[in-house]
């Protein structure tokens, strides 16, 4: 029997990061669809700050998760997350408009099913495993929906199999090159993987606090969005890729900055890193 940890306690309540990750991550990715409207490609940013949306919701439900004393087990949820994730994503993606209400439905299904299997067949039997990894597989399919829709300007499956690769104006099509043809699918598994997990694992303990552990998650995010803006530049064209850049870059200088000052102020002391300097006179 699993025996719950307060870890951090106090800030915003579980549900609530919830309905907002839920809400704004999907809200975030159909923006990525005024691409389709205009017959532009620089709404393609919002896709990746969908992302950033569900990862801070997902790194606070693996907190919720891991307060059970799975403290080795927060890797394992972020590939169980990203995993269900892709095929989650993939499959909504195949349904057009409706893609990332698809995406919800489907990896909220694998989610709970892994769920089950974990507590009923591991004999885990933790309370929150099924309604978590339920979460976390939407989280998934969100972010790598969500980057994906970054990366080639929309999230329909067809854009996916056809990328155009955009060098300096000139457009090529190619199938190789294309999100899925070209393996980038791959980079942003991991990219989701890690963003997800690492933010609690790098804050959790005694002296965790909530408002640190998000504004590291949401600085995890930028920094992969950062990666799939300078893939983008293979995929949409060059102005488009730019702007992705800007709107990455200024996010994570931000959410950097932020997380430093939380870091300090939560720090029992701060001992800047100095060059290792040799003893004078020689060994």
């Amino acid at each position: 029997m699993s025996v719950k940890i307060e870890v951090g306690a106090g800030g915003i309540p579980h549900n609530q990061i919830l309905i907002y990750g839920l809400v704004g991550s999907l809200v975030l990715i159909y923006l990525t669809y005024l691409n389709t409207v205009t017959n532009t490609q620089y709404f393609a940013f919002f896709g990746g700050l969908a992302a950033v949306a569900a990862l801070i919701w997902g790194t606070d439900t693996i907190k919720h998760l891991c307060s059970y004393g799975l403290g080795t087990g927060v890797p394992s949820a972020g590939m169980i997350a990203l995993g269900s994730g892709v095929v989650g994503a993939l499959f909504g993606a195949t349904t057009g408009i409706l893609a990332p209400i698809v995406a919800i439905i489907v990896a909220a299904i694998i989610g709970a099913v892994a769920g089950v299997l974990a507590n009923n067949v591991v004999r885990m039997d933790i309370p929150v495993m099924i309604i978590s990894l339920t979460e976390l597989a939407i989280v998934g399919a969100m972010t790598v929906l969500g980057l994906a829709a970054m990366a080639c300007g929309t999230f329909e499956f067809l854009g996916m199999i056809t990328g155009t690769v955009v060098i300096l104006g000139f457009a090529v099509q190619t199938y190789e090159a294309s999100l899925i043809g070209g393996s980038i699918i791959a980079v942003i598994f991991m990219l989701g993987a890690i963003a997800i997990q690492h933010s609690f694992n790098a804050c959790l303990g005694p002296g965790e606090q909530q408002d640190r552990t998000l504004m590291l998650a949401a600085e995890c995010g930028f920094l992969s969005m950062i990666t799939v803006a300078i893939i983008s530049f293979a995929f949409i064209g060059f102005l488009p890729a730019l702007v992705a850049l800007l709107v990455s870059v200024i996010g994570w200088f931000y959410t950097y900055t932020r997380y430093i000052a939380l870091a300090k102020r939560d720090a029992y002391a701060w001992l800047d890193a100095k060059p290792i300097l040799e003893p004078k006179g020689g060994a």
